[in-house]
């Protein structure tokens, strides 16, 4: 006898069981694959501000690793820890410039004061914009029917850039559309 799942189930759980059953339906499975994206960029945001050196970094790259996972599970592509990390490394070395970046802030909060801006402002926006454009990648490469054995990070170099770019537009939309609805909704 099958049991009705309790009201407790946990969002990952119902989010795995709904995306096993949505990965009939590529359009769902799309779907489904960039909301998973999107929270991932935010929780890497979070990760951007602790305030430790290096462990923001690590935390960064744990929640990247963990997104393959699920990324490979909605696309039913065999996940391996070790090759999805070797790929996050690989794929996050064409993205020099952000993922020096995530180094350099990170570094920067062993200094006082400067810490308050790195933690505050440059980590959480890299590591966001950083994992936004790796899941992408991904999103597109499984897409493509591709699995993690023949990806090859030096190819989605020109989508990362743009993906990276749309990162950077979403948020300076957010930052726009903010300001105009405070500057409209006052008297």
């Amino acid at each position: 006898m099958a049991q009705k799942p309790s009201a407790s189930m946990s969002s990952d759980t119902e989010a795995m069981a709904s995306s096993s059953a949505a990965s009939d339906v590529p359009e769902q499975r799309d779907h489904i694959a960039s909301k998973l994206v999107d929270r991932f960029a935010l929780w890497s945001g979070v990760a951007g501000l602790v305030p430790l050196p290096v462990v923001d970094v690590l935390a960064v790259g744990g929640l990247q690793v963990q997104m393959l996972r699920r990324l490979s599970q909605i696309y039913n592509v065999e996940f391996s820890e070790n090759r999805g990390k070797a790929l996050i490394a690989a794929l996050a070395g064409c993205m020099i410039p952000a993922t020096s970046g995530m180094g350099a802030a990170s570094a920067l909060k062993a200094i006082p004061v400067i810490n308050i801006l790195a933690a505050g402002f440059i980590m959480p926006v890299l590591s966001a914009g950083a994992t936004y454009a790796i899941g992408k990648a991904f999103i597109q490469h499984f897409e493509s029917g591709g699995t993690l054995l023949d990806f090859n990070p030096p190819d989605y170099r020109e989508f990362v850039k743009a993906q990276k770019e749309m990162w950077e537009s979403r948020t300076r939309g957010r930052g726009a559309s903010a300001g105009s609805t405070t500057a409209t909704s006052s008297p």
